[in-house]
């Protein structure tokens, strides 16, 4: 059998039997073959594990497209930081395509933020967007006005009950806090607990965790119904002040051992956690940030639900770049990424 890597049209026909033509015609769409001709090149797709060249297809399409990322702005080491490497990954096999790529962020705390990076946007003539939706209402404007211009775009970590987008990547956000409610608690009987939440704008058009959490209290509803969640709110930009709120709350609840966050910022409570230790504790959070892996590693964080943001992007633009230049649309519409569970014992192996 053709290797994987190196399987060609040639490595088909002679697969299949068939000519050069026919396979082409099957791959590319183009004129009528018969039923039996199509399955037996779909099969040989298959067992060559076959991949057509898709940015060879672009170049000699010719033109030039812009596919724009509206995306949070990060520091290094945050996870949009993380998920912005995905653009370099796209970028490389992308470029000979005449497909370009840029960045329009914006501060996930701050709607105008978000508002004026959509302007800039508008002003780039894009062919495609690729949409992480942190505002709700601001988010359904400009994918309403990107419909009304027949411009393609891609949800990105959340998505928007929104029904023109062309494909979602990311994981699934309900089910993932179902995931980390089973990971906290380990099934065992829990009387009470605490979920640690970010305060993200000041008008609070903001929550992108919304479904996740929903997840999680459902979890805990359903096989804990007499445990008492609670929940204390930090601002990031306030450690001193959400330092002090961990301590008024465990001075007032000492025995409350699992704590949960739902954003990959669960590093910002481990030098908290460090300085009072507490036996039986599980904390577990979101996400393989460095920060967040040392914790892990040390035993500060009990599990971490992580996903890959950069290969989402990557996913997203190319899906955007073949529909843009090929019109070939994804296989699927919603692509649910894996969960990841780490713990100390498998960190260093992801």
């Amino acid at each position: 059998m053709a290797n994987k890597a190196k399987s060609t049209i040639l490595d088909i026909a002679r697969l299949t039997g068939l000519s050069k033509g026919t396979v082409d015609r099957v791959l590319h769409n183009r004129g009528e073959v018969s039923r039996k001709s199509y399955d037996a090149v779909m099969k040989a797709i298959q067992d060559l594990g076959y991949e057509p060249n898709v940015y060879a297809s672009m170049l000699a399409r010719g033109g030039s497209h812009l596919i724009a990322v509206l995306m949070p702005e990060d520091e290094p080491g945050g996870f949009w930081s993380l998920a912005a490497g995905g653009m370099e990954k796209a970028l490389d096999p992308l470029a000979s395509g005449g497909v370009s790529i840029e960045h329009f962020g914006y501060d996930p705390t701050d709607v105008e933020s978000l508002k004026a990076a959509a302007r800039k946007m508008w002003d780039s003539n894009p062919s495609g967007v690729v949409i992480a939706p942190m505002f709700r209402e601001a988010t359904l404007q400009i994918t309403a006005a990107l419909r009304s211009k027949d411009i393609p775009y891609v949800f990105v970590d959340t998505k928007l009950d929104d029904l023109g987008y062309l494909a979602f990547f990311g994981m699934p956000m309900y089910r993932s806090g179902y995931l980390c409610a089973d990971q906290l608690t380990g099934g065992l009987p829990v009387k009470s607990l605490l979920v640690v939440r970010v305060q993200r704008d000041v008008q609070r058009m903001s929550d992108p965790t919304v479904d996740r959490r929903a997840g999680f209290l459902d979890y805990i509803h359903e096989h804990f119904p007499d445990c008492v969640v609670h929940n204390v709110l930090i601002n990031p930009a306030d450690i001193p002040a959400a330092e002090a709120a961990l301590d008024e709350f465990f001075e007032s609840h000492p025995d409350t051992r699992q704590i949960a966050m739902f954003n990959s910022r669960i590093h910002l409570l481990v030098p908290w956690l460090e300085r009072h230790p507490q036996r039986g504790r599980r904390v577990v959070g979101f996400d393989n940030l460095e920060a967040n892996m040392q914790a892990l590693s040390r035993g500060t964080v009990s599990a971490l639900v992580c996903q890959h943001p950069d290969d989402q992007l990557a996913l997203a633009i190319k899906a955007l770049a073949e529909r843009i230049v090929l019109g070939k649309y994804p296989a699927r519409r919603d692509n649910f990424v894996h969960m990841d569970i780490l713990t100390r014992y498998n960190v260093d192996f992801y």
